[in-house]
């Protein structure tokens, strides 16, 4: 077990390294940050520095897809229980028993899950756009506000097409949903050619292959919205707060999408005030 205070570059689960970037005070409490789709660890650049100043220890790492070394075949690679299993081997790595978890988009899909499987291993959870999984899958069956923002996902079901077709407009996509340059550019670098984006892609083929249970989550919980979003509606995110169960905050911003990169003095604040005891 590593010391607490001793720096993560990678680490590794089953065979797979992932790249992390770790900074901030190294006594400080550990926020491990957990990026979405087509982003990396990046996205979290602008939102750490305000959480190191703040005293706060920050753990990005490209997650499983997206770390070059970590890019398993096949679509089963890229289940839920195999994705949250690699947070909780970060989670290990550290040497504290427990941590602040914080994602974005399917980064915040996946720190629900982690949350409500795992309440052991963290202290404090925020989430930016994602609703808690149930209260989206309620969202779908009550009428077509979340079906129209998510039919991609229904698209990315098909094989191998949907890598050529992203890779292709990626910049184009990313644009018209109101993702920023630089930003832009440094993911398409990275992400924007379709054996890059397999990987990231069968998170979503994976899904409905998984069986990682969408309990209740008895963590303190702030869930941050941006009222714009061109993927996430507002019926899922006002049910969210029914799958909560512990201390909870909803904290809507007249924003889109893109929390990390273009509201990053918001999310930060959320994240402190989450972080920090209340009296």
């Amino acid at each position: 077990m590593p010391a607490d205070d001793e720096r993560i570059a990678t680490f590794t689960r089953d065979g797979l390294h992932f790249e992390v970037t770790d900074a901030g005070p190294a006594d400080g409490e550990v926020v491990v940050l957990l990026h979405g789709f087509p982003t990396d660890r990046t996205s979290w650049d602008r939102v750490a520095e305000r959480l190191h100043a703040a005293g706060l220890r920050t753990l990005a790492f490209d997650q499983r897809g997206y770390s070059p070394a970590a890019r398993p075949a096949g679509r089963d690679a890229y289940r839920l229980e195999e994705l949250v299993a690699d947070v909780l081997a970060l989670v290990d790595a550290t040497g504290r028993e427990r941590v602040h978890l914080v994602g974005h988009d399917w980064g915040g899909a996946l720190a629900w899950l982690v949350a409500a499987n795992h309440p052991d291993r963290l202290a404090s959870l925020t989430v930016l756009s994602t609703p808690h999984p149930a209260a989206m899958s309620r969202a779908w069956r009550r009428g077509l506000e979340q079906k129209r923002k998510s039919w991609y996902m229904a698209a990315f079901q098909v094989p191998r097409i949907p890598e050529h077709v992203v890779a292709a407009t990626f910049s184009t996509l990313m644009a018209r949903s109101g993702l920023p340059d630089p930003e832009r550019s440094r993911y398409a670098a990275r992400l924007a050619h379709a054996d890059a984006l397999t990987g990231p892609i069968n998170w979503y083929r994976a899904a409905g292959r998984s069986h990682v249970g969408a309990h209740r989550v008895e963590v303190p919980a702030t869930y941050v919205w941006g009222s714009r979003d061109a993927f996430l509606g507002r019926t899922a995110a006002e049910l969210t707060r029914e799958h909560v169960v512990a201390d909870y905050a909803f904290v809507e911003l007249d924003a889109g999408h893109w929390l990390p990169e273009t509201r990053d003095a918001e999310v930060a604040t959320a994240i402190v005030q989450r972080v920090t005891p209340r009296p």
